[in-house]
């Protein structure tokens, strides 16, 4: 199979290594901002078609896209990626304490064909002080991920429980997207 992942996200370059080391990379164009959804897992489907569509539109007919794109939902409430400082400190606070739904979305597209899915789950994070907040966002680490945390880094400190698979929080469902890579390659004919 020949890869394309339409993602700049190194933390989606590492989980597809796990399962494939043979990919290539080429961000998508598209103004996420325009795209819109009912509802927060909605979103993150949508994210991923729009993406994956618009670089397997520039590919090769037997090339693979996969799209994908990750949305932390508070309550129905979408938390992106902050803004400054400010935001950050605004999207941990209202995680403190509480039980949230990260929903990836992933979109397999191969000429004009396509197949997506989301997968969810849900983390509940401990209850969090102003000074492990300042602490967090004093590292850097929240400004380049949806809910101003990454689970696989300085935020494990502040993770209870998960309740789901913890790839697909990271941004890839890597088993689940293994499956669906291997099905839709056989399924999909090459254009």
């Amino acid at each position: 199979m020949k890869i394309v992942l339409a993602s700049q996200s190194p933390r989606r370059r590492q989980l597809l290594a796990l399962i494939t080391p043979q990919f290539r990379v080429q961000v998508s164009q598209v103004d996420e901002h325009k795209i819109q959804a009912p509802d927060p897992a909605a979103l993150a489907r949508a994210l991923a078609e729009a993406k994956a569509r618009a670089v397997a539109a520039q590919c090769a007919p037997d090339e693979i896209v996969i799209g994908s794109d990750t949305v932390v939902d508070c309550d129905g409430q979408v938390l992106g990626k902050p803004a400054d400082a400010a935001d950050a400190a605004r999207m941990l606070r209202l995680l403190s304490g509480r039980t949230h739904l990260v929903h990836t979305g992933v979109c397999l597209a191969r000429g004009g064909q396509s197949e997506s899915f989301v997968h969810t789950s849900q983390v509940e994070f401990y209850p969090l002080n102003e000074e492990e907040i300042a602490a967090y966002i004093a590292t850097g680490e929240p400004f380049d991920k949806a809910g101003a945390y990454g689970i696989q880094g300085g935020a494990a400190l502040f993770c209870k429980e998960i309740r789901g698979d913890f790839f697909s929080i990271m941004g890839l469902p890597v088993s689940l997207l293994a499956r669906h890579l291997r099905a839709f390659a056989t399924t999909c004919p090459k254009n």
